[in-house]
């Protein structure tokens, strides 16, 4: 496949403040990238600089087929043949559904233009609402109607800011599968931006996480959260719980939980994930965070307590509770260890909880 986006160090300033740096990215084409972060570490900045709407300060973008786009030579948005759908979908309300999609083609011949309404009304369902105007749309036929309106022009890439974040939550999986299916058969190229990592598992070929203007992480869904490289990235994703650990003699960690054994090779992998991008030198640490998802904890009747219940929620998968460490006064104390089971315990019950071997991930917090 070829490469349809490349992003080389790319960095955006405005009204004196770095809002983006060093971003690289490059996306095949046909390729759906999710675009995930906490509010304002520069996502929808991105998509806009990508767009064309705000001017990158450093940095190269290229698009397959246009000449490279630098703070010294631009291109308009209008000339970029980059499609964007807005949050609030941003639909003409004085113009139907037919003119709304219509609107961005209209210096093709008539019958091209026909053409296109057609097949974009009968690909998104809207049969039969032609006529009508946004206000007599429901939101996921109005977010319909701005997908058809962003394809009309047949971009090369297509931008999308939330797009799923003003959909009822019955509707939501069912648009995102029907939307990603469209983008497949049209072999379009998009990046979406979206708060929610479920709706990157759903819609998304890869994802790239944002923190504080950079990008800190790309690859799949599914290797990504099996690997964060950063404590960011981690806890962004909601993975698992953080308890804190203290590295021993040799390869031994210390927990609230009991102690942690690594082989030579898993602590050399731990050493090495940690020298992170954040530039901390791990080597001269001793105080690190374990990253433990609820399926590597397990219920020990035979040893001493160590936990104590402090929530209880009731989900698909049976009761949540929330562990907080027996003894708070300890710099290995915990809040909140994450923990799903089907036998009902009670607020406040003391339990004995032990952590199950298995790939350990150490982060410097």
């Amino acid at each position: 496949m070829t490469e349809l986006l490349n992003i080389n160090a790319l960095s955006v300033e405005l009204q004196g403040k770095l809002i983006l740096t060093d971003v690289s990215l490059s996306l095949l084409a046909g390729e759906i990238l999710g675009l995930v972060g906490p509010s304002g570490c520069g996502k929808t900045t991105l998509l806009n600089t990508i767009a064309g709407f705000i001017h990158q300060t450093k940095g190269e973008l290229i698009v397959r087929g246009m000449r490279p786009i630098t703070s010294k030579h631009r291109i308009a948005p209008e000339h970029r043949n980059i499609g964007m759908i807005f949050q609030d979908y941003a639909l003409f309300p004085h113009l139907t559904v037919e003119k709304n999609i219509l609107f961005g083609i209209g210096d093709l011949k008539n019958i091209e233009q026909k053409e296109r309404l057609t097949r974009l009304i009968q690909l998104l369902k809207l049969s039969d609402y032609e006529l009508r105007y946004p206000h007599e749309l429901s939101g996921g036929q109005q977010q319909r109607v701005a997908i058809a309106r962003a394809l009309a022009p047949q971009p090369k890439l297509l931008l999308l800011d939330e797009p799923f974040s003003n959909i009822d939550a019955r509707l939501r999986q069912e648009l995102m599968l029907e939307m990603r299916q469209l983008l497949k058969e049209l072999n379009m190229t998009a990046i979406f931006v979206t708060h929610n990592k479920d709706e990157v598992f759903t819609f998304a070929d890869q994802i790239a996480v944002m923190h504080q203007g950079r990008i800190l992480q790309t690859g799949k869904p599914a290797s990504v959260c099996h690997q964060p490289n950063s404590w960011q990235v981690a806890d962004f994703l909601q993975l698992g719980s953080w308890i804190p650990v203290k590295r021993n003699a040799g390869n031994e960690y210390e927990s609230a939980l009991g102690i942690v054994r690594l082989c030579n090779d898993e602590l050399s992998k731990v050493e090495l994930s940690n020298v992170q991008r954040c530039n901390q030198k791990i080597a001269t640490a001793f105080s690190y965070q374990l990253l433990l998802k609820p399926r590597f904890i397990e219920i020990n009747d035979s040893q001493n307590y160590n936990v104590v219940v402090e929530h209880i929620s009731i989900t698909e998968q049976g009761y949540h509770y929330f562990f907080k460490s027996l003894s708070s006064s300890s710099d290995l104390a915990f809040e909140h260890l994450s923990y799903y089971s089907h036998d009902l315990f009670e607020l406040g019950q003391s339990l004995a909880v032990n952590i199950k071997t298995h790939d350990f991930l150490f982060f410097d917090k």
